[in-house]
């Protein structure tokens, strides 16, 4: 029903469903009680409602939103012998398709005029009421009104008000209740009556509009409807029809928040508890009475797909060869009336999704690695892969157990949370290891509180805050990663004021053990020796286990420490010093990292080909090998100094040339001597012919070099 009040024409339209007989619609189906929830990391919640289905049938109630997500993953379990014949349910209309089915505007961002409501309605049935009279028809025509001036008299009236006794304004009162207040905008309503009757109405001088035909006010309702911000909120029902003698168990997945996970961390001495809690939200407008929650530390993929919206697959318009017209051409029309709008032409089809996350695609971000075959600068080194001296990412390394990708924490009791409520629930309390450190990151920085954890428990601990506890109160607060059991890592939350650590550091030694060469590339396997000095003053009452970051390689040995450990997070060794209350230590250490060193064999000398030959712990072969290479490398910097020199005179002679190309430029024509017998043209011809001889022999010792670098590389080709 268009409801209309008092006269003027306003752009607030209101669809009143008052005496507009429903549509026949199933019964209304009792909501099957919900009883498991189970909530993932990936923003989805898997929820089963369970209990007996009758022969009408039973509901899920779920927001308009979540109804794809429904339909896609709706399951139906049973321990006896059930009978589904389907899910119904109301279709989720689009605003575009509600507003065609309306004959409204399609664009879904417009805003949707009274005019345009009452347009809607043409050639259609309605009831039209003003004040106490009625009138029924069709609906021919919504054009627009002349404006209606009133008279002086009334004029005054309706800018005096309507107080005042004297016949004079009475009379003004009732000229003004016969027209519209709004002079200015006004519609024309033609109606065609039972009988052939027209009428034609002001709109101003309406008070409804309504259909009669109760699909009609469905229509424009629905319309209405999805013209809501809250159309996605609004609750549907999945009406389930089944005949099942036993309980029937109905899951499907929908959105939900996710869940997070907080730790409280106790050390008390050496002893720690861990203490996880959970931070659950209940979205929607159900409450949950008793419900069973699972939280599961894992990200199964899910994607949205559109299902429960009816679709139209655009078909082409096939017509006869010759067009014939059940009327004249011309008889009411023109030719571009003829041919109408062709909206459909102007829709474009739709893929699902835009690139990513598509159905048959990824549903994930990939990582691209950055590979291990990048060439290094000259000289840079790197960890080597040809000396094996020790692997300190052993020394301490636990092993984590798979349990396979997804770990489920089961609630105790069920959970009982109001709509639209949130709770911080218990999900884990365990006693875990857990040792107390001081963490110093670099020379001369302030030590930091931490705690080596290790997850000992049977379960996997998603990453959360973690707030630490001694037993004289809170310590800090840092973050826990990931863990998987057996898996452990340190935890940094605090300042420890209490210990302090200087380095003393001797330069390093290099001792080359092995040379390849290998794709152009001649590599040097060496090891690096460090000897520091370590000193540690604990002006605390309790012992301390000091941890200190070596900027080292995992592939090196350590000697000096009280232990070497590892941390696995930014994959550095760390050497471990024990040290008494209120004591000093003072510590030498021995420190040996296998390094490797790459260089194009471009960029080498014969000087440094035959120091290289002269490492005592390279083989006799090797140290020939080298010494011949060396030998042929004398020749090659022979030839680049002919080079540089041939080089030097290429670029003499070109500015002998530009200097004697200026001066015949400048003198033009007043030499008075023929071409040929111009001194400057002579010299710039024999210069010319000078460089082209020049050039021509800097080739060919860039060919010779390239010659004898290659028996170069021949001779390092023995280096194996």
């Amino acid at each position: 029903m268009v409801c209309r009040r008092a006269a003027a024409l306003s752009t607030l339209v209101l669809i009143a469903g008052c005496h507009v007989p429903p549509a026949a619609s199933p019964a209304v189906a009792s909501a099957l009680p919900l009883k498991k929830l189970r909530l993932y990391e990936t923003g989805v919640g898997y929820f089963e409602r369970s209990g007996d289905i009758s022969s009408s049938s039973d509901s899920l109630p779920v927001p308009a939103s979540h109804v794809d997500d429904a339909l896609k993953t709706l399951i139906v379990l049973s321990s006896g012998e059930a009978r589904v014949t389907g899910i119904e349910f109301d279709s989720v209309l689009s605003g575009g398709l509600s507003r065609s089915l309306a004959a409204l505007p399609v664009e879904s961002d417009a805003p949707v005029t009274y005019r345009e409501v009452l347009e809607s309605l043409r050639g259609i049935e309605v009831e039209i009421k003003a004040g106490a009279e009625a009138w029924s028809g069709q609906l021919a025509e919504v054009t627009d009104a002349p404006p209606i001036h009133l008279s002086p008299r009334a004029a005054s009236v309706a800018a005096a008000g309507t107080g005042g006794k004297a016949p004079a304004l009475e009379a003004g009162r009732q000229e003004r209740a016969a027209v519209a207040p709004d002079t200015q905008e006004d519609l024309y309503l033609t109606l065609i009556q039972r009988g052939g009757a027209i009428r034609r109405l002001r709109a101003s001088r309406v008070d409804q509009v309504r259909p009669v035909d109760p699909i009609v006010a469905g229509r424009l309702g629905a319309a209405v409807g999805a013209l809501s911000g809250r159309a996605a909120q609004i609750r549907r029902s999945l009406r389930v029809l089944a005949e099942s003698a036993a309980p029937v168990r109905l899951g499907y997945i929908a959105e939900t928040p996710v869940w997070r996970s907080t730790y409280r961390l106790l050390l008390d001495g050496g002893r720690a508890k861990l203490q996880g809690w959970a931070l659950v939200h209940n979205d929607t407008d159900e409450p949950w009475a008793g419900v069973s929650v699972e939280l599961v530390n894992g990200r199964p993929d899910s994607f949205l797909f559109p299902l429960s919206a009816p679709r139209y697959a655009r078909r082409g318009l096939a017509h006869p060869d010759e067009s014939l017209s059940t009327i004249p051409q011309l008889a009411d029309r023109t030719p571009d009336q003829i041919w109408g709008d062709n909206a459909d032409g102007s829709i474009t089809s739709m893929g699902f999704g835009s690139g990513e996350g598509r159905l048959g695609g990824s549903h994930g971000m990939g990582l691209s690695g950055t590979g291990s075959g990048m060439t290094l600068p000259d000289g840079s080194t790197e960890e080597s892969e040809a000396l094996s001296i020790g692997n300190l990412a052993e020394v301490a390394q636990a092993v984590g157990v798979e349990n396979g990708a997804l770990f489920t924490y089961r609630l105790a009791g069920g959970l009982h949370l109001r709509a639209h409520g949130s709770a911080l629930v218990p999900f884990t309390q365990q006693d875990v290891e857990a040792q107390r450190l001081t963490w110093f990151e670099g020379e001369q920085e302030r030590g930091r509180s931490g705690a080596r954890l290790a997850n000992t428990t049977a379960q996997t601990l998603p990453a959360g805050p973690v707030a630490v506890y001694e037993a004289s109160g809170f310590a800090g607060e840092t973050g826990l990663p990931r863990l998987k059991p057996g898996e452990r890592a340190f935890l940094l939350f605090g300042v420890d004021l209490d210990v302090a650590l200087r380095t003393a550091a001797r330069r390093p030694e290099d001792a080359t053990q092995r040379l390849v060469f290998e794709g152009g590339r001649l590599t040097e396997h060496f090891v690096r020796k460090h000897r520091r000095t370590y000193a540690v003053e604990n002006r605390g009452g309790e012992g301390r286990r000091v941890h200190v970051a070596l900027d080292i390689v995992k592939n090196a040995s350590a000697r000096g420490f009280d232990a070497v450990d590892f941390d696995e997070a930014s994959g550095r060794p760390l050497g471990v010093l024990r040290i008494g209350p209120r004591s000093k230590l003072e510590r030498e250490v021995t420190i040996d990292e296998a390094l490797q060193r790459s260089h194009d064999v471009r960029s080498l000398s014969s000087r440094a080909l035959r120091e290289k030959a002269d490492v005592a712990a390279l083989t006799a072969a090797d140290r020939a090998a080298l010494g011949a290479a060396a030998r042929l490398f004398e020749e090659v910097e022979k030839t680049d100094r002919e080079k540089a020199a041939e080089s030097a005179s290429i670029g003499r002679i070109e500015k002998d040339l530009a200097r004697l190309r200026e001066h015949l430029e400048a003198l033009g024509d007043k030499s008075g001597s023929p071409a040929g017998a111009n001194p400057l043209v002579v010299r710039i011809l024999a210069l010319e012919d000078e460089l082209s001889g020049a050039r021509r022999r800097l080739e060919q010792l860039e060919a010779q070099r390239e010659a004898r670098l290659a028996s170069v590389k021949g001779e390092l080709d023995r280096l194996r």
